[in-house]
């Protein structure tokens, strides 16, 4: 990470390898920006990752159930706090430390191709899919591991992922974060940078979220769209006069997915604070 420039490490392209460095595409001052948890994919992608790692015995179903019962709790709470958030960032280097930047890959491609590819919301996909062909590029901004937002963002052919970035040296994560969680202004500040080194006018941009926590995000670009939106959302996206888009039916709709965008930095932490410990005990 040596050398990496203050816009590298905020868009967290020290991790993702740049795959926004290819062709001009045919519009290029304008793009679109996804949220992946409840907007993108129903349901958190860490989650989903780690219903995959319990299923290869990282750690238990129960743990797992834990987890999803905290999580719907801190949804309907509505709330996030500066400590939950520093647990998981501690929780998240813990697990992490000494892991194979190939291994993590492995397991988020697997892990995608067995359960987060039939929860892809269809609706979110097709929008996606318009700016595609409407030659602007499509980046995935989520404060999941950059490295599981980029195997998303391969799997469903966008551009690149901006999200969390945790330092490598020599092929093995070392422990530390470049930067920060990807949450919240965060998100907001890695696109502002994204947008200053590829040319993109934000008022010409487009970004897509289900939460309120991405405010910052939302009201960054020239075109705002609340997707599956959170109740504080919604509210927001009609004092605003923004798109609202949802793609739940039926008792889809009235639940809250779980675990939820919401407590983002939060569900890292969860489950990967189970792992670090139940890895050190079995040292």
């Amino acid at each position: 990470m040596a050398g990496a420039s203050e816009h590298e490490v905020l868009a967290g392209w020290a991790a993702a390898e740049l795959e926004t460095a290819l062709a001009v595409p045919p519009d290029p001052t304008a793009a679109a920006f996804f949220d992946v948890d409840n907007t993108m994919m129903q349901g958190a992608s860490i989650y989903w990752f780690a219903r995959g790692l319990a299923a290869r015995k990282y750690f238990t179903t129960g743990d797992l159930v834990r987890f999803a019962w905290g999580q719907l709790k801190f949804r309907l709470l509505a709330t996030e706090h500066k400590g939950d958030m520093s647990e998981a960032k501690q929780a998240a280097l813990a697990f992490i430390t000494g892991w194979r930047v190939d291994d993590i890959h492995r397991l988020a491609e697997e892990i995608f191709d067995e359960l987060m590819a039939e929860r892809i919301w269809s609706g979110t996909r097709a929008l996606a899919q318009l700016h595609l062909d409407a030659g602007q590029r499509v980046w995935l901004v989520t404060a999941a591991p950059v490295e599981l937002g980029r195997v998303i963002a391969s799997r469903l052919g966008l551009t690149g992922a901006l999200g969390t970035v945790a330092e490598v040296q020599d092929e093995a994560y070392t422990g530390r974060l470049v930067g920060d969680l990807l949450h919240g202004p965060a998100k907001a500040e890695a696109i502002t940078a994204l947008a200053a080194e590829e040319g993109l006018d934000l008022a010409r941009c487009t970004a897509y979220s289900d939460s309120a926590n991405d405010l910052p995000m939302l009201s960054l670009v020239g075109h705002a769209v609340a997707v599956n939106p959170d109740s504080a959302l919604r509210r927001e996206a009609r004092r605003r006069n923004w798109e609202v888009r949802d793609f739940r039916t039926g008792r889809k709709a009235a639940k809250v997915a779980v675990p939820a965008t919401a407590g983002a930095g939060l569900v890292l932490g969860a489950v990967l604070a189970t792992v670090a410990i139940r890895r050190k005990v079995r040292r």
